[in-house]
């Protein structure tokens, strides 16, 4: 039976458990061994760790991701990739370049029956007041001419630097903090007020997430990430289930 793959927050361009060349490496790896029972695949954002499309400059590297990405796109394999908070700059590179849609804001989908609710969750939910003010500056036109402006090594130089403080000031979440404290978690019990939902997919939050929520039948997945965890998720058309790769199994919060 033919699956679909959810993975996200590769963040390459930085370092980790294991470099960015060598972690793109293991992506490829990974892509390789899915290609084969793949129905779909969607990337939920930060797979980059910055990203910005200069009219005529793309940051460097990555060759060996692009390729695969568009070697498995020409085949014929549906590829879905979402925008995150480190490469919400992404504009219209992969769709022109690797027949890939982007999408910058999260979509419902059907799958096997089930009704996906599909994003990267960053600017969702209560509080978190100062990236989603900053989040609508970045996406301001005026402000992305600005930055266009500077010389590509001096931007991307300065984007790098900023990004890797993000992720500093967020080691303190690296623990599930309960239904009261995730913001996701209450974003999704508030949606479903609203609409009945079987999936809902995110990246963003850096931890394997499996949690039943509310109404004791919706499950919050998150995807996790790949800088130490090498975490995705895969559903089969019945069962949706978190694993990981070329690791032992990791933990998985909320099961």
């Amino acid at each position: 039976m033919k699956k679909t793959y959810f993975a996200s927050d590769f963040h390459l361009g930085v370092e980790g458990r294991l470099s960015s060349e060598a972690r793109e490496k293991q992506i490829v790896r990974w892509l390789d061994r899915i290609a084969p029972d793949a129905d779909a695949l969607y990337l939920v954002g930060d797979v980059f760790d910055f990203w910005f499309e200069y009219k005529k400059t793309v940051p460097k590297g990555y060759t060996r991701l692009l390729g695969k990405l568009a070697a498995l796109s020409d085949n014929g394999l549906p590829i879905y990739f979402f925008t995150g908070n480190h490469d919400m700059w992404m504009f219209r590179y992969f769709e022109e370049e690797l027949g890939i849609p982007t999408y910058r804001e999260p979509i419902i989908r059907e799958l096997g029956g089930k009704t996906f609710f599909i994003g990267h969750g960053d600017g969702l939910g209560p509080g978190d007041y100062g990236y989603k003010f900053l989040k609508k500056v970045f996406n301001n036109r005026l402000c992305q001419r600005m930055f266009a402006a500077l010389h590509p090594d001096l931007g991307i130089s300065l984007a790098m630097y900023f990004s890797g403080k993000s992720r500093e000031g967020n080691k303190e979440l690296a623990t599930f903090m309960g239904p009261d404290k995730e913001w996701l978690v209450q974003f999704c019990n508030d949606y479903l007020d609203t609409r009945e939902v079987d999936f809902f997919i995110f990246g963003h939050r850096h931890l394997p997430i499996d949690y039943v929520l509310k109404n004791g039948r919706t499950r919050y997945i998150n995807l996790g990430e790949w800088i130490h965890s090498n975490s995705y998720a895969v559903f089969d058309g019945e069962h949706l289930a978190v694993e990981f790769f070329e690791q032992e199994q990791g933990f998985v919060f909320g099961k």
